[in-house]
């Protein structure tokens, strides 16, 4: 393994508000809300910025990513060019953020504030759906250091070397439930992966929706209760940037395991850090993958 990166400076993968609203006219940022349905967007968005929904989108009808020639006509009429300065914001932006660094784009960053504290503070909204200029965007072929596929998760279940994080709610992570909402899907196990440690990420945001500083946010990765304290010794091992060895994280579709992995790649310094992109959505609904249950 090589030495461990310092952390990303926040500026370089975080914008605050103020410095999106005096670049939103600019040609060479552009905007993207990540979301699940167009309800949000439609009601108002940030002005300028595209929708990508993650459902119709990013994800085939099997939950499973969409394939490079899908993504590469979703950047180009996005406005995306391969020297853009692409700032997601919305409910997953992070997932979309893991997508173009898998993909090889190097100015990807995330707005720094929650969409309603964007609201609050008044700034540039519009009800209309933007239009941006197609380009002639080319993706590079997809880097496998960022992303984990279930063969992976598989291989990495009894490997002493691999972490599997599951960044679920306690109840998905107990099997009570299989979507976050509460639902359970027809055909379908509800549980998770065996030897996944449970590691929630309920508290990386301040009141604004910024995330924490790096202090705090190194004493999110730990949390654990009582019954799982073996694991939760594991866990504050696997989220030490100075331990050696891969985390896999997952989810339910992937936009929580990819906040996991930004958080633990960019703002704490951790190398060896995969997004399991098909999260449960696949993992729960395939023909002979192991499932544990509480």
């Amino acid at each position: 393994m090589t030495s461990t990166p310092e952390p990303a400076t926040r500026d370089a993968v975080l914008v605050d508000p103020g410095w999106l609203e005096a670049h939103l006219h600019d040609p060479s940022v552009r905007v993207v809300e990540v979301d699940v349905s167009r309800r949000a967007y439609d009601e108002w968005h940030i002005d300028g910025a595209v929708l990508w929904n993650v459902y119709a989108d990013l994800k085939d009808a099997d939950y499973r990513l969409a394939d490079a020639a899908a993504l590469q006509q979703l950047f180009a009429r996005s406005g995306i060019g391969s020297d853009s300065t692409v700032v997601f914001y919305g409910y997953a932006p992070a997932m979309g953020f893991w997508l173009m660094k898998l993909y090889g784009h190097a100015d990807v960053r995330i707005l720094d504030c929650s969409r309603e504290t964007w609201q609050r503070e008044d700034r540039p909204r519009s009800a209309a759906a933007a239009e941006p200029a197609a380009t002639g965007y080319t993706v590079a072929g997809p880097d496998g250091r960022l992303r984990a596929d279930h063969a992976t998760v598989r291989d990495g279940i009894d490997d002493p070397g691999v972490r599997i994080l599951d960044v679920r709610t306690q109840a998905e992570y107990r099997g009570e439930r299989f979507w976050p909402s509460g639902g359970m899907e027809s055909g379908g196990r509800a549980g998770r992966v065996p030897s996944a440690v449970h590691q929630p990420i309920d508290d990386l945001y301040d009141d604004r929706g910024a995330f924490r500083p790096g202090t705090d946010l190194r004493s999110v990765f730990p949390a654990a209760d009582g019954a799982a304290a073996a694991k939760a010794a594991d866990a504050v091992e696997a989220a030490d940037p100075g331990r050696p060895g891969e985390l896999i994280t997952y989810c339910t579709i992937g936009g929580r395991a990819s906040t996991a992995w930004f958080v633990l790649t960019y703002l704490l310094g951790r190398e060896n850090v995969r997004v399991y992109d098909g999260s449960w959505a696949e993992w729960g609904r395939m023909t002979g993958t192991p499932v544990e249950r509480s």
